[in-house]
């Protein structure tokens, strides 16, 4: 009997998301703007469905519905149609406009067709103003959804920025993190005197405060002004080990406006953390305020107390690309083994970014993975037997398989509650982390105990 040994690949759960799904997710951190999928009903509905169940937040995204006929004959009236509804219903500052895999397929060419809306708009309505209209080409055929955010917030800025005379703003690109995440970065620019033009800001518009009546478009976001202003800014950080290679949106704004651009590793953890404050206090001209040095000095006595707990424990770290690079510098410095680090995403950067952020921390490097989907974890995972593992709620049915606690951070988390309030940047998010990191083991530990201990 002979046997077939060409190698075969198929996605059988994907460790990703559809790219314009983080699209939309950008648009939305945007004071004034609807997202808008230009592309079939299911597509907005299914994002819709899914961002809502991890924010627990009403969450609108328009579409062009494109069906059968349009697929053969062109989607373009359609898009205009329905850029008219939302200009007329919601009243939007802003439409994000993001492509599908459907009409990147047939080929509209989205700019052209929004430049052809602009023109016949302001025929039909003289001196109307019309919203800011952004265009972005996001097919899921082509990459992640953190692509798909990433491309999102550069289209923003190229399309919306603007030059002039220097202001003594800083430009914050933190990427997706989640809106607890963004309240505090707030808080820190302000305790430093720095004034800051964060974008996206989703720490109000997928997080907000109970309404008597439902808003269209919720209050918050980054104002679509402070937008315009980013190109007279004095620095721009941005978040993002893996991004660099590639043109982003800071290095977009350094090299067309010359705002000077600071790319950082997403500061979770001790190290990552202390990059970003030395930076902050360039800026500044001003030391660490005392509070961040006594939250600080607070996490160096917990990774005191708890190391006895951690050491020598290994962990399984997935999901976005950034989000694992500095959860795998914040393992490695507590005393966790982060023995496999995987991602569906391909940047090409990833595994030079783990072992930037591990060296010198672990007896050996941690096996690397991109463009992984759980299949492939499960199988490079099981056999490495961690005590750990590290994600978004799609990896709860290898935890419950093989019994491992499930350490949930990023997005989605779909399967507990408060998922936009998980802390996870600078001190006091590595206080959090390390804290639910050690309770979980210290339960697993009472769980599989004959006695029960009590006192551990």
């Amino acid at each position: 009997m002979k046997t077939h040994n060409a190698p075969y690949t198929s996605t059988t759960n994907a460790c990703k998301l559809c790219k314009p799904l983080g699209a939309c997710l950008a648009f939305r951190g945007i004071e004034g703007a609807v997202p808008f999928l230009h592309g079939s009903q299911g597509c907005a509905t299914y994002m819709r469905r899914y961002i809502i169940s991890h924010f627990r937040e009403p969450m609108d995204i328009a579409s062009s519905s494109l069906g059968e006929k349009q697929a053969v004959y062109g989607g373009g009236p359609n898009l205009k149609q329905g850029l008219k509804n939302v200009q007329t219903k919601y009243g939007a500052r802003l439409i994000g406009v993001a492509t599908t895999c459907l009409t990147e397929t047939i080929g509209d060419d989205v700019p052209m067709l929004v430049r052809e809306f602009r023109r016949e708009m302001a025929e039909s309505n003289g001196h109307e103003e019309l919203p800011a209209l952004v265009t972005v080409s996001t097919p899921s055929f082509s990459g992640t959804h953190m692509e798909g955010f990433h491309a999102a917030v550069k289209a923003v800025v190229e399309q919306v920025a603007q030059g002039g005379p220097s202001t003594e703003a800083v430009n914050l690109l933190p990427g997706f993190v989640s809106p607890a995440d963004l309240r505090y970065l707030r808080e820190i620019l302000e305790d430093f005197g720095l004034p800051g033009i964060v974008l996206p800001d989703i720490s109000e518009t997928l997080d907000g405060p109970a309404q008597d009546d439902y808003e269209k478009i919720p209050a918050g976001g980054t104002p679509i002004n402070d937008i315009k202003a980013m190109g007279r800014s004095r620095a721009t950080l941005e978040f993002g080990r893996t991004l660099f290679p590639q043109e982003t949106a800071g290095r977009f704004l350094e090299n067309q406006f010359g705002v000077l651009w600071r790319p950082l590793g997403m500061p979770i953890g001790l190290r990552e953390t202390d990059r970003f404050f030395q930076v902050l206090e360039e800026l500044s001209s001003r030391p660490t305020p005392p509070r961040h040095d006594r939250e600080r000095g607070r996490l160096l006595d917990a990774l005191v107390d708890g190391h006895k707990y951690v050491f020598g424990k290994k962990a399984v770290v997935y999901g976005e690309e950034d989000l694992v690079v500095g959860l795998t510098a914040f393992l490695a410095e507590i005393g966790v083994r982060p023995v496999l680090c995987a991602s569906g995403g391909h940047s090409g950067g990833f595994e030079e970014a783990i072992a930037e952020v591990t060296a010198g921390l672990l007896p050996e490097p941690p096996l690397v993975r991109e463009g992984m989907d759980f299949y492939d974890i499960a199988e490079e995972a099981e056999a490495l037997a961690p005590d750990l593992l590290v994600g978004h709620s799609k990896g709860y049915h290898l935890a419950r398989k093989w019994g491992t606690p499930l350490i949930r951070v990023g997005f989605p988390i779909h399967d507990r509650f408060g998922g936009q309030r998980v802390l996870h940047l600078s001190y006091r998010g590595a206080q959090n982390l390390l804290d639910r990191i050690i309770n979980a083991l210290l339960e697993k530990k009472q769980q599989d105990s004959p006695v029960g201990y009590g006192y551990l």
